[in-house]
């Protein structure tokens, strides 16, 4: 299987996994520890039970804004060694009606460990104003907004 083939396979299983609203599932595809940066927000989470409980208080916003289904398409892709790949992620975000929500970038790094491809840190490009939009449009107040 080429890179390019398991980078594809690994977020099929993810946006699996964020469609399912599993978070055990989304932080068994992390390394550890796992960072998340965005404009407003750093941290690392040093367990995947650390890292289940952090994606897991994400749901109930996204079932507030009728989030359904998710799908990807990967941007830019760049094989940096035998165990390091950075990917640009475009997911997008469907409700029940399978109408798109709203999609969000993401820059991930993975690298291979003995599980195969895990996140090590993910770079939040623009979600929380995509987020934002989507309640406002829709009514809905997110905690913290």
């Amino acid at each position: 299987m080429s890179t390019r083939d398991e980078v594809e396979s690994f977020l099929d299983e993810y946006q699996s996994t964020l469609s399912a609203f599993d978070a055990e599932r989304t932080a068994a595809l992390w390394g550890t520890p796992g960072t998340i940066v965005g404009d407003e927000f750093v941290g690392s989470l040093h367990t995947r039970e650390e890292m289940a409980r952090g994606l897991a208080q994400a749901h109930p916003m996204f079932q507030m804004l009728g989030l359904s289904r998710v799908d990807h398409s990967v941007l830019e892709f760049a094989e940096l060694t035998s165990a390091l790949v950075r990917i640009r992620v475009r997911w997008h975000f469907y409700d029940g009606d399978d109408a798109l929500l709203t999609d969000s970038d993401y820059e991930y790094l993975l690298r291979r460990d003995d599980e195969g491809l895990r996140t090590y840190v993910a770079v939040a490009i623009d979600e929380a104003e995509k987020l934002a939009r989507v309640a406002a449009e829709r009514g809905v107040r997110l905690p913290g907004m």
